[in-house]
Formats: structure tokens, sequence, C-alpha cells
């Protein structure tokens, strides 16, 4: 955990002043049950999102969205009991719509974003992000942090978990 506040403390001082939120921290859904459309989360899967919600525990995340589906929503559900925050919905299918909400936030906000190997990619280039990202189907352990600032790229961290 101290890595992330290092690295996040270092992001936002060298960053101009943003224009939207501090930080978003972007995850994949954890480790799945099946392959169903709408799968919940394996034991493995609950495991992980614990991790998660331990490993964001300093973070000071003020919003959290996840998509309709039921492996987000219970990948953030640790988390968010934990800072006493209910997840927001946004269809996996609009990125732009989430980016759009994501940005009108206010600048001392930090936002946890939970979507899917597919949806992280849109997201970050949303965001502002022109290193290209892939996320493996077998990848779950990935946090990509999004520090945007007023006049340049937004710096892009990216921790495993």
């Amino acid at each position: 955990m101290k890595p992330l506040l290092a690295a996040l403390t270092i992001a936002i001082a060298a960053s101009q002043a943003a224009a939207a939120q501090e930080a978003v921290y972007l995850v994949r859904h954890a480790e799945r049950e099946d392959a169903s459309p709408d799968s919940k989360l394996s034991a493995a899967g609950e495991a992980r999102a614990t991790r998660l919600a331990e490993w964001l525990g300093p973070a000071h995340i003020t919003h959290i969205y996840t998509t309709e589906l039921r492996r987000t929503i219970q990948t953030a559900m640790p988390f968010a009991a934990a800072a006493h925050l209910s997840p927001q919905q946004s269809p996996a299918a609009d990125s732009p719509g989430l980016v759009a909400r994501v940005q009108g936030l206010g600048p001392h906000d930090r936002v946890l974003v939970v979507g899917h190997s597919n949806t992280i990619p849109d997201l970050l280039r949303g965001f502002g992000v022109r290193t290209p990202v892939t996320i493996a189907d077998s990848e779950f352990d990935n946090i990509f942090i999004v520090v945007p600032r007023k006049d340049a790229e937004p710096v892009l961290l990216r921790f495993k978990y």
C-alpha cells in the first residue's frame, strides 16, 4: 500500500492543476465463476475483491462506478462497504458516457471504475491516455491510475495487486 501512496502523491504533486478529478482508478472485475454472460465471482474472485479493498483503503476514493454486470458489482462491494460508498452503475457499452460522468466530478474527487478487459482500454483512451493498453483474458490483477493534468497528457500508473 505504501508504493501506491508514494506514487500517487508524486504524480499529483508533479502534475499541474487538474481540469477534472485528482485520480481515476480503473480495475478489471475479479475472476468469474463461469463464462455465462452475467457470471458471479468465483471464490478466487471474491478473495481478489477483498485484496482490492485492502489495497485501495488509503486511496481516499469518493465515487465508485461499475457496469451492470454482477462480476463488476461484486468486485467493488468489499471496498464500497469499507469506504461507505454506493457504487453507481453505468452500461458497459457506454464508455463515452462514463468518461463524461467522471470528468464532470469535482477537482478533489477520486474515482474507482470497475470494468472489463475490453472496456478498460477504451476508458483509458477516453481519459486521454495515449499509451495502448491490453488486458489478457487471464489478467485480473491490474490497477490503472490516471492522474489528469490541465495542459498535458495524463499520468498513467499501472500496478499489480
